[in-house]
């Protein structure tokens, strides 16, 4: 494939305008607290496109509409889990996770919530809860450096590798240097880019088809099964797909931004906003694959495998619009890989830093030299995630499945009951951690379910979010609470009830 010099002139202006925005935060940045949580100063609208724009990643850009290319409406049933999954999060975690956060010692971090939430003096709660977070993001991060690597092979003809280099580079620049106010003011304008582009490819696709009618007419006459939301779909299946959405109340990039908000108040209109760009960027994304059968098939190009098909969207905007626009088409897959990658290295850079050096450290660190040190922490995780996907060996919807699920598992239930359940003990939140996180990797590792008389394995979230829950409500029955971590669950509710 020839070089389009149009093509890159328009990611350069987008790579630059990316940079002056981590300029502008590295030169808001002055204490550990604006590095890691913006000083918890995010309005609604930040917080709400930060949220979703970190959550998506490529994912929405390539792996939903090849998955719906491939098999049709079919592939929906995760869609819809993960828009029932964020709308609750938004309700149940957003305004209880702000307050109790802050009255529990003001922390910054989720290790140091959960070590403050149980007055845990013993440090394990911290150190395994980070252990996890910079385990699991070390191989998120991976995945959305093989989508700009595979984006850059795609649409430019640049090899793999030196895609993986060009998509580090600025994203490690801007998120080492800026901190967590670069990361959210970047997702604002790369959730308004990825929306945008997500609306446009499909619709003009569909006039290029003959519109609605016509475009699912020749949907049915390659395959009708295409639009048959059953195909190809068990009843295991569409169970796993939906369970994807207990996800969202343990990914710590995520919840992170409800943290951020400058008052829990503020969780309803963020949540309206993140909940409409949400919505409109699936559905467009959703249309994308499916408009693409019809579209690509009637110019004779055929998109065959599982890898091919994620790249359904770079092609259609290939064969659709001038090369300026094309550019404009491939940032939009840069912002959503680059505003997961940022998200993902400064929590896990946070962690590094608020909950494991400055934890065991003997002395109380300076400002300056805990965002040195979270800077270093960024530049270290980094270099091992570049490492891992330097050879593609994974389709981009798997590596993110794994480690979705390990947060989801790990992190989803500890969160959910130690913020409504008073009688959650610190040795419940350590039991149901571990086990989360333990039967993730066992299910997806082992033919466990075989075992189990199951005729085909469930997404590894569901068992391993079931069983989190259990642990944690047997272990906490067995177990007891300090008088302060009773003192404290009464604070916080006070000021809740005092936030509506």
């Amino acid at each position: 494939m020839l070089i389009r010099y149009e093509i890159i002139v328009s990611v350069i202006i987008y790579l630059l305008i990316m940079l002056v925005i981590g300029y502008y935060g590295y030169k808001k940045t002055v204490s550990h607290s604006d590095y890691t949580l913006g000083g918890r100063g995010l309005s609604p609208t930040v917080a709400a496109l930060s949220a979703g724009a970190s959550d998506m990643s490529g994912w929405l850009m390539l792996a939903l509409p090849g998955s719906m290319y491939l098999t049709g409406i079919g592939a929906g049933w995760l869609a819809f889990g993960l828009i029932l999954g964020a709308y609750l999060n938004w309700v149940f975690l957003a305004p209880r996770l702000r307050t109790y956060t802050e009255t529990a010692n003001d922390s910054i971090t989720i290790p140091a919530f959960l070590e403050n939430r149980f007055n845990d003096t013993s440090k394990l709660l911290r150190m395994l809860s980070s252990l996890i977070i910079i385990g699991f993001f070390t191989l998120y991060v991976s995945s959305g450096m093989v989508s700009g690597g595979v984006v850059f092979e795609s649409v430019l003809g640049i090899e793999y590798r030196t895609g993986l280099m060009i998509v580090a580079g600025v994203t490690i620049a801007y998120t080492l240097f800026g901190g967590f106010l670069a990361v959210s003011w970047t997702d604002v304008v790369q959730g308004g880019v990825m929306m945008l582009a997500l609306l446009l490819v499909p619709a003009f696709a569909l006039a290029e088809v003959g519109g609605v009618s016509s475009t699912f007419t020749q949907i049915r006459d390659i395959d009708p099964l295409l639009m048959d939301i059953f195909r190809g779909v068990s009843v295991i299946g569409i169970i796993g797909s939906l369970a994807w959405g207990l996800g969202y109340f343990g990914q710590p990039h995520i919840i992170v931004r409800f943290m951020a908000l400058r008052t829990a108040k503020e969780a309803k209109p963020a949540r309206r906003i993140g909940m409409t760009w949400m919505v409109l960027s699936i559905v467009g994304a959703m249309f994308t694959g499916l408009v693409g059968r019809a579209y690509l098939t009637g110019e004779g190009v055929f998109l065959e495998t599982a890898e091919a098909s994620e790249t359904v969207f770079v092609v259609m905007g290939d064969m659709l619009f001038h090369p300026y626009v094309i550019g404009f088409i491939f940032s939009a897959i840069l912002a959503a890989v680059m505003s997961t990658i940022s998200s993902q290295l400064l929590v896990t850079s946070s962690s590094l830093t608020e909950d494991i050096y400055k934890t065991f450290l003997k002395r109380k660190p300076s400002d300056r030299e805990m965002v040195m040190l979270g800077r270093g922490a960024v530049l270290v995780v980094s270099l091992v995630a570049l490492a891992l996907s330097w050879q593609q060996n994974s389709t981009i919807l798997e590596l993110v499945s794994y480690a979705w699920a390990g947060f989801g598992a790990a992190f989803g239930p500890v969160m959910l009951i130690a913020l409504y359940w008073k009688g959650m003990t610190k040795w419940g939140a350590l039991a149901g951690m571990g086990a989360g996180a333990l039967v993730v990797v066992i299910w997806a590792n082992t033919n466990l379910y075989a075992f189990l008389g199951m005729d085909e394995r469930v997404y590894e979230l569901l068992p391993g979010f079931i069983v989190a829950a259990l642990v944690i409500y047997v272990v906490s029955k067995l177990t007891t609470n300090p008088k302060q971590v009773q003192e404290g669950f009464d604070v916080f509710k006070q000021r809740l009830d005092e936030t509506k």
